[in-house]
């Protein structure tokens, strides 16, 4: 027997949700191993991460984009970015989940109309503060962001 949902049907975790997580954790899964100069960066950001699950896909994404000491500075907003949206959606989860069972469907609706929105302004966030690094970046690091970011996973997302 085959099971199908709908649209209206309640999810412990909201696709959107969902499909950030999958964005954050896409991005910072590590592709090849660190250079020597990727190495102390990398070292020194996982000293001051807590090593929570959103610190460890901050510290990937920053030896996949090959951060340099000189772009530390500029890195730091975008961590904190993620860190920021990791924590907001994570909110929004659990209470979605703890209030499930007593959700009306206007409950339910407005619910995931805030992950929706919540989502979208931690995007435009994220857009903000990887714009300034992003153009501090040689062409090569360039190169290599503009192919982390297109990855089909990354937009597994816009797949449904």
């Amino acid at each position: 027997m085959k099971r199908t949902t709908t649209p209206f049907q309640r999810r412990p975790m909201p696709v959107l949700a969902a499909g950030l997580l999958l964005a954050i954790a896409t991005l910072a899964a590590p592709t090849s191993a660190a250079t020597p100069g990727q190495t102390q960066a990398s070292a020194h950001v996982m000293t001051v991460a807590a090593h929570t699950p959103v610190d460890t896909r901050i510290n990937n994404l920053h030896a996949r984009l090959q951060i340099t000491a000189d772009q530390e500075a500029l890195w730091q907003p975008v961590a904190q970015v993620m860190r920021d949206n990791a924590s907001t959606m994570d909110s929004l989860r659990q209470s979605r989940m703890a209030n499930a069972s007593n959700m009306s469907a206007i409950d339910d609706l407005r619910s995931y109309g805030q992950v929706v929105d919540a989502h979208a302004d931690g995007i435009k966030k994220l857009t903000s503060a990887f714009e300034a690094l992003y153009n501090s970046m040689s062409d090569t690091q360039k190169h290599n962001a503009d192919l982390i970011f297109r990855s089909d996973t990354h937009h597994a997302a816009k797949k449904g």
